[in-house]
């Protein structure tokens, strides 16, 4: 520890983010980035942005995003004034955790979950609780129907994959009026079902969303949340505090193309879909346990294998899944649904680790 570290710095855990080797010929599904490119339009939009006129970058961006949040605001059904974008969704948690979970009393969030959350808390000083999953790794609503100072929950959950059912977000929703609910919706476009229909009669649901998986910009690093008027405020005033330009002038006219292309969103998704219940079906007839996953990677183990053993064998065959040394976890490996072909390389490599013909 530094002499000149504040005494924050010192009490830190930090997030640790998937690896990103460059290697070649990599099979990387430890990250959850999505195997197809972003809509064509994206970059068209991009290259139009720069071929207009360069001189732009001189000039900060849009500090409101307006054009972007207008764009959003119709993609959901919502009015401007009830949508928050930031720099990846990871920067519209950390404002929410600044700006709306920190109370007295401590947040409630689940055991096994986005370990970004409790990096948060120890950043912001966040008291919390930890909410043990259920026998079969699935939230159950009614442990989350006591005193709280917020709730925040993954749903899909990461990294199990496992969905909530929006009538059991409504029962976590309604029964705590009094506190904030975060709903976290990274991966809900892969076969979740959205909470944002609920924001109209909820004053305390926030969702927040990234642009990251399905819409494949990872790269360009925008998220945002949907909420009534009031919390998203509270957000503005967080990030107006902290960074009023967080998106870059490519980041936006990407952004606004990507969202405008349905038509190349839906496919992507869908096939990321279809190659998640193929590689289910692979996994399972393997002998692997596979949690149902309505994300774009599945959480598999198997009994007879230790799972950081696999992970290193694969590592060995120029394939990385996630692996996470954690209680109750700790046999598992996240896979991130890759392209058929990728995923029918793990299922190849698998074969010959358990020995299988």
């Amino acid at each position: 520890m530094s002499r000149f570290w504040s005494a924050v710095v010192g009490e830190l855990t930090p997030y640790v983010p998937g690896e990103q080797p460059k290697l070649a010929g990599l099979v990387k599904l430890n990250t959850n980035e999505s195997p197809y490119p972003p809509s064509p339009r994206v970059l068209e939009a991009i290259r139009g942005e720069l071929a207009e006129d360069a001189a732009n970058l001189r000039l900060y961006p849009d500090p409101s995003a307006e054009r972007l949040k207008n764009v959003l605001a119709a993609v959901h059904g919502v009015a401007p004034d009830e949508v928050f974008v930031g720099n990846g969704s990871d920067e519209v948690l950390a404002h929410a955790f600044m700006g709306l979970l920190k109370h007295e009393r401590p947040i409630l969030y689940p055991d096994v979950t986005y370990s970004f959350y409790p990096v948060y808390c120890g950043l912001y000083g966040v008291a919390y609780e930890k909410v043990p999953l259920g026998e079969h790794f699935e939230i159950v609503a009614d442990d989350y129907l006591r005193e709280n100072g917020g709730i925040i929950i993954a749903n899909p959950n990461a990294p199990t994959g496992r969905p909530l059912a929006l009538d059991e977000i409504e029962r976590i929703v309604a029964g705590n009026p009094d506190t904030v609910v975060v709903i976290d919706e990274a991966y809900v476009d892969f076969g979740g079902e959205t909470a944002i229909p609920l924001v109209s009669r909820y004053p305390n649901l926030l969702v927040v969303h990234t642009l990251s998986k399905s819409r494949s910009l990872a790269g360009l690093r925008v998220g945002y949340a949907i909420g009534q008027a009031d919390l998203i405020e509270a957000l503005e005033r967080i990030k107006n505090s902290f960074n009023s330009y967080p998106l870059d002038r490519l980041a936006l006219v990407g952004a606004c193309a990507a969202l405008e292309d349905r038509d190349w969103f839906d496919a992507c998704r869908q096939k990321v879909i279809d190659s998640r219940e193929s590689l289910v079906a692979d996994l399972s007839e393997l002998g692997f346990e596979v949690l149902p996953s309505a994300a774009n990677f599945v959480f598999a183990r198997h009994p007879q294998h230790d799972g950081a053993k696999l992970a290193a064998e694969l590592r060995s065959r120029n394939i990385i899944v996630r692996h996470f040394r954690l209680p109750r976890i700790d046999q598992f490996l996240r896979i991130t649904i890759g392209t058929d072909e990728e995923c029918r390389a793990l299922v190849r490599a698998f074969r010959e680790i358990l020995q299988l013909k």
